[in-house]
């Protein structure tokens, strides 16, 4: 539950503590005071985006902090989770800077707004006016029945197995999809693959061929010098070799006179070495250089094949064509193993079918197993609240599976007896639309483990007698949970365990919003005043006094 509140700097708050009790708390002050202004401020504490247009000091930050005493409610699971401490007395701060920046934090430890909305709403729930509108909604009607029915576990695998159905008929789509497409393709894929594998291209061949191509088209010229090198090295008048053997010998008969003119000799005996080596390659060259115009004919013909290709799919040498091969082979096959795949997803997709029935089936089982008794249960407390003539009905019906079941509900309402159930929108007054979400809001409050419930004019539209059984409903549910009301009402303020008061205060330069507890003598006058005005009569405070000791 809520045991401190501290609102600094925002909007007509300059600086605001507030220290619930732990039952009913009732708060109230004339319109625009700033009641709605507070609760602008918690809706910041649990997450909700910040705008810092409203500091009330554009040159400081705002700081929102809450301490709650979570200690009975079993959230230290929870806390472990979201990998932030757990502290029986644990804090929630919040800041906003001047440039609009946010801070959030729990326990001192930075979080996210969404971490922060995720404990938030483990620990206090707002109703406002638009929730009481929002009854009207089909959506939130079915949340209420699951709400009653606690069919949070139910509802959580049927939206696990749902989710799964989704992302497999996706997947399903898109393989349908993908097979549509490429069969569209495989033809000329099949074409382009099927020229490529009867090619048989090898790396590398192609600057080969050229090399060999080149030699042939040139084989006389080729041949012609290799013999008149030969002629050089070792056939001519002064040939190269036998003046190195005669520069070799001559160089021989003076080695005696010095280690130079050995070495010498030993360089000239190598250089005489490879230059038989070289005119031995030489005359192996020459001899297997022939012409050969059929083998030259093959070489065009298979390089005139690779050029064709290459400009064919613009590329530029056989790597780049053995690369596409690998891809037109991989998209063939691929179409081939579509089939497969969408087989093992079709049937992946029938199970999973199955399964989301079946998880729909229970969570509308466990649905339509409450209705008669939440019907029975709102009778009653209508009854209580003078709707003696109230029914409620609720019409069911099934649809294929969606997001939230295979169940469709509509709240159907009469306040008149004879009068025929309708739509809330068609057949509740204001007044009995407050009074329907208030019997549904302590409905729910027992299956509900929330520490805080906050009501902000729930009371609207009611007033006399019903306002104060309102109050005593309120002051039962406050057994179970802390309850915080803002109220408009005599008969409600009366019942609170602790009365807190928000007025304005007016400044030379501006206009604040303060708020503060109310003792004994000041809630009379209070409630005096919000039975007859600013000027209660006596019978008014006669009244006040009544009303608060009806409520003890």
């Amino acid at each position: 539950m809520l045991v401190d509140l501290k609102i600094k700097n925002y909007a007509l708050i300059e600086q605001l503590e507030l220290q619930p009790s732990p039952l009913l708390n009732i708060i109230t002050g004339e319109t625009g005071a700033g009641k709605s202004i507070m609760l602008g401020a918690i809706g910041l504490l649990l997450g909700n985006r910040a705008d810092s247009k409203l500091l009330f000091n554009q040159n400081e930050k705002c700081v929102i902090e809450g301490s709650f005493n979570v200690s009975e409610y079993n959230l230290a699971s929870f806390f472990e989770e979201e990998d932030l401490d757990f502290e029986p007395v644990s804090l929630l701060r919040r800041e906003i800077s001047p440039s609009g920046k946010s801070r959030a934090f729990v326990n001192d430890t930075p979080v996210t707004l969404e971490t922060l909305r995720r404990i938030g709403e483990q620990l206090m729930d707002i109703h406002s006016q638009h929730d009481t509108l929002l009854l009207g909604d089909q959506g939130y009607q079915l949340n209420i029945v699951d709400s009653f029915a606690q069919n949070d576990d139910l509802r959580t695998q049927y939206g696990t197995a749902y989710r799964t159905y989704r992302k497999l008929e996706k997947e399903y789509k898109e393989l349908e999809s993908q097979l549509a497409q490429s069969q569209k393709e495989l033809d000329y894929n099949t074409f382009l693959l099927n020229e490529l594998v009867e090619a048989n291209l090898q790396a590398e061949e192609q600057e080969s061929h050229e090399i060999e191509l080149k030699q042939l088209e040139h084989a006389e010229e080729i041949k012609m010098k290799l013999s008149q090198a030969l002629q050089y090295i070792f056939e001519s008048e002064y040939n190269a070799s036998g003046a190195l053997k005669d520069a070799s010998h001559l160089i021989g008969q003076v080695t005696e006179y010095g280690e130079t003119f050995k070495t010498l000799k030993e360089r000239l005996d190598s250089c005489l070495i490879e230059l038989i080596d070289i005119g031995s390659e030489l005359e192996d060259a020459e001899r297997k250089t022939e012409a050969d115009p059929q083998r030259a004919e093959q070489l065009q013909e298979r390089l005139d094949l690779i050029y064709t290709l290459q400009r064919k799919h613009q590329v530029r040498t056989v790597e780049e064509l053995l690369t596409l091969q690998a891809e037109l082979e991989t998209k063939v096959s691929s179409v081939h193993n579509l089939d497969a795949a969408i087989e093992k997803t079709k049937k992946a997709l029938t199970a999973a079918l199955q399964e989301v029935e079946t998880r729909a089936e229970a969570l509308s089982q466990s649905r339509t197993n409450v209705f008669s008794v939440f019907q029975d249960e709102l009778h009653s407390l209508l009854f209580e609240l003078g709707m003696p003539n109230a029914r409620v009905v609720i019409d069911h019906k099934t649809s294929a599976p969606a997001p939230t079941g295979i169940d469709i509900v509509n709240i159907l309402f009469s306040a008149n007896k004879g009068a025929a159930p309708q739509t809330l929108s068609k057949a509740a007054s204001g007044g009995e639309f407050s009074r329907l979400m208030l019997c549904v809001k302590y409905l729910l409050a027992d299956k509900t483990a929330l520490p805080t419930i906050i009501f902000d004019e729930i009371d609207t539209g009611i007033s006399g007698e019903i306002a104060v059984k309102v109050g005593k409903m309120m002051q039962q549910m406050s057994q179970k949970h802390q309850l915080i009301c803002i109220s408009h009402l005599p008969q409600m303020a009366a019942q609170g365990e602790t009365h807190y008061f928000v007025y304005k205060e007016d400044r030379a330069d501006r206009t604040i919003s303060r708020i503060r507890q109310l003792s004994h003598e000041e809630r009379v006058v209070e409630i005096a005043q919000m039975i007859a005005g600013a000027n209660p009569s006596e019978n008014a405070f006669q009244s006040a006094k009544e009303l608060l000791a009806l409520s003890a």
